[in-house]
């Protein structure tokens, strides 16, 4: 589905990855995990097209996009649900999800996936709380119907309870076969749990690679210490 190589990128002159190689498989749950400043956010960036690549290449399904804008990557099925429960504050819990589309079937359908939501349609959405407004994100992001979710950092913030409650919709999403994650997480454990694989990224570089669950969180712990 999504294929990093070789990929350099960063900020003006400042390199924050380097030769970095990645793979997301079509219907696949992938974590990047790594300390704060490791480059994981960057990484993202560069998958959705928000920076341009220095060195190396990024395919989708195969096609080289590197170049390609990120409206264009999301027309290709590309869906980013940034760190902070991005939302339009003013707006209510609806209006948010109506930017999208006004189409009520497809929002139904993804009220039942949060059901929290249901009840704060007509709420301002920056009076929900940092686990509802999270929900409100990727509700969103899933009303354009992405291949590929990209999350980052989504339970940064977020009360246990919904930590819970957004693990089981990733699983339920990814067990569906026809959607793709790749996500960024802090929580090791987290994220094993809702992955097939995961990458451990230190200082710009892939340092750690391996299949997910439970057993792998000895070694990403191991991975992460050094």
């Amino acid at each position: 589905m999504l294929e990093l190589r070789g990929v350099r990128a960063g900020y003006g002159r400042t390199r924050v990855l380097e030769d970095v190689t990645i793979e997301v498989p079509d219907g696949g749950a992938v974590a990047i995990m790594g300390h704060n400043g490791a480059g994981k956010t960057t990484l993202l960036r560069v998958a959705v097209g928000l920076i341009p690549v220095m060195r190396g290449q990024v395919l989708l399904d195969g096609e080289d996009i590197t170049r390609l804008r990120p409206n264009k990557r999301v027309r290709r099925g590309v869906g980013y649900v940034p760190q902070g429960q991005v939302c339009f504050p003013q707006m209510t819990t609806l209006e948010n999800l109506q930017l999208v589309t006004t189409e009520r079937s497809a929002i139904d359908e993804v009220l039942g996936t949060f059901p929290a939501l249901v009840d704060l349609l007509p709420r301002r959405a920056g009076l929900l709380s940092g686990g509802q407004r999270q929900q409100l994100s990727i509700a969103r992001t899933l009303l354009t119907r992405p291949r590929l979710l990209i999350l980052d950092e989504p339970t940064e913030g977020i009360q246990p309870n919904v930590v819970a409650e957004i693990e089981a919709v990733i699983a339920s999403l990814t067990q569906r076969g026809d959607l793709s994650v790749l996500l960024v997480e802090q929580h090791v454990g987290f994220a094993l749990r809702s992955t097939d694989s995961y990458y451990v990224i230190e200082s710009g570089r892939i340092t750690s690679s391996g299949a997910g669950g439970a057993g792998a969180l000895e070694a990403v712990r191991a991975a992460m210490a050094v």
